[in-house]
């Protein structure tokens, strides 16, 4: 079988061993075959080209359900491979770089593990942030997720890359030595035992109780986008909704569920009818210039914003916070002086214009009745330095409003799992409002508590979260602990290097060559 072809095929078993597959903590297998396979490549560019079949393959079965998605919605399925092709394109860069950190095979392994944990870190970061998937989730079936709250949810890709480069290190060392270095792997079963040890011991925080009433609606996302669907008809669904709800409650609505259009919405203002108190995402557009004499040639500019607020029991907003991460080519456009053109012409055949979005770059709780919610809208949730600059500003509670309903498949149970770990780097309950997905409680040990996924008719449920203070050491040190240990692994992969090359030296000393 070719090399491209095995690789893609590692690739696509290591996919089959992620999220929301039930035996994920088994990535570790696969990801050491990977490594191993491209680490044995007999050129360095050959390294490089098995990595990027190996990422094609992982990210095309990972997210097969984004193709669907835009079947949906551009009629273009096939476009979903250009994703498949840059993200693997990354890894083969984070190849060709570890290939020139560390030269021998075994050298190789360690630096391709680090570096794809470092990799990881940087999907997170700039106008091209995509960082599905990450490793650490696939520990979610495990209690070893629960070291989260010590490094993040990378500090999980740790364990794994480790785990994964010890068994390929093991395999490597017998076939060139003919014995096993034994001793990364027997250290790689210790930290396995640490973390499942310190999982099982993490208990629930107690706190006071906030009731809660959170919706689960069913409108269809392209329905709303379209306008077939109008924001009065939802409005009117979700408060006959809200209604009759236990003394106390909070009600939470999903991302934008309520509409604002021609003008943002600001403190103060006061939402009609609104049945608060409560929460919601409330979208649309601001007018940002008027039209022209001409408005064909001139017309009106305007902006998209996506903010979640709370509002009092008459509606008035008491604050507000926008979305800080936004959907690359979903809500941002990045490179528009580059890729101007080809923008303009996705937007003659669409016949609209592509929305146009300011992210939040310092996301602030809200506040309502004396309560701080870290409140953060749909995307944000895998972007763990959301929540946990929430959570160091004081956020009780972590309120999810989200919209799902864009896709099936995988990408719903995904999104919502990788939100699960958001509850355990802070230690926070997450409560959870959306428009076809998984709406519900998560507690602080990442435990869903009530959810409700499925169904065709708007739901509700009745929840009562936990309100929480205190600090982890994630919330404190962020992602440097895996990072540091991400850069540890390369380092002993060069370590590794002078090994050798110091061994193969004292083998010519003493046989004369």
């Amino acid at each position: 079988m070719p090399a491209p072809a095995i690789a893609a095929l590692l690739g696509l078993t290591l996919a089959a061993c992620g999220l929301p597959l039930p035996w994920s903590f088994l990535t570790a297998l696969p990801l050491a075959a990977l490594l191993g396979y491209a680490a044995a490549a007999p050129t360095r560019r050959s390294v490089t080209a098995r990595v990027f079949w190996a990422g094609f393959g992982y990210f095309a079965l990972h997210l097969w359900w984004l193709g669907a998605f835009l079947q949906q919605l551009l009629g273009a399925a096939p476009l979903v491979i250009v994703l498949f092709v840059l993200e693997a394109a990354f890894l083969a860069v984070m190849a060709a770089v570890a290939v020139n950190v560390a030269r021998t095979p075994t050298g190789r392994i360690w630096a391709l593990a680090g570096g794809w944990v470092i990799l990881e870190w940087l999907r997170f970061l700039g106008p091209l942030a995509f960082p599905w998937p990450t490793l650490g989730y696939t520990l979610l079936t495990t209690s070893a997720i629960q070291i989260a709250d010590l490094g993040g949810v990378l500090l999980g890709s740790v364990l794994v890359a480790f785990t994964a480069a010890s068994l390929a290190h093991a395999w490597t060392g017998r076939q060139q030595q003919g014995r096993r270095p034994l001793a990364p792997a027997v250290l790689a079963a210790v930290a396995w035992a640490a973390a499942l040890g310190y999982g099982v011991t993490r208990t629930p925080s107690d706190g006071p109780e906030q009731p809660m009433r959170v919706l689960r609606v069913t409108f269809d996302a392209f329905g709303r986008a379209s306008g077939e669907l109008t924001s009065e008809e939802q409005f009117s669904a979700q408060t006959a909704a809200s209604l009759n709800r236990p003394p106390g409650s909070v009600i939470v609505w999903s991302e934008g569920a309520i509409s604002s259009p021609g003008t943002r919405p600001a403190t103060g203002q006061t939402i009609p009818a609104f049945p608060g108190p409560g929460i919601s995402g409330i979208g649309g557009y601001e007018q940002l210039t008027p039209p022209g004499p001409d408005p064909i040639r001139q017309p009106a500019t305007y902006r998209q914003f996506n903010t979640v607020a709370s509002l009092d029991a008459g509606g008035t907003i008491q604050s507000m916070s926008a979305k800080a991460r936004l959907v690359p080519f979903g809500e941002e456009f990045p490179f528009r002086p580059i890729l101007g053109p080809v923008y303009r012409v996705i937007e003659t055949s669409l016949g609209f214009t592509l929305p146009s979005m300011t992210p939040n770059p310092n996301p602030t709780p809200i506040t309502l009745n004396g309560v701080l919610y870290g409140a953060y809208i749909c995307y944000d949730s895998v972007f763990p330095w959301v929540a946990r600059a929430l959570a160091n500003q004081g956020a009780q509670v972590l309120v999810n409003p989200s919209n799902d309903g864009w896709y099936q498949g995988w990408g719903v149970q995904q999104h919502f799992n990788m939100g699960r770990v958001r509850a355990i780097e802070t230690r926070r309950w997450v409560v959870r409002s959306v428009n076809n997905g998984v709406a519900g409680t998560v507690n602080d040990l990442g435990q869903p508590v009530q959810t409700v996924d499925s169904g065709q008719e708007l739901q509700v449920l009745d929840v009562r979260p936990k309100l929480l203070n205190g600090t982890t050491v994630y919330m404190r040190l962020g992602d440097w602990p895996a990072l540091i240990l991400a850069l540890l692994m390369v380092a002993y992969g060069v370590r590794q290097d002078r090994r050798q090359a110091t061994r193969v030296a004292g083998v010519t000393e003493r046989t004369g060559g």
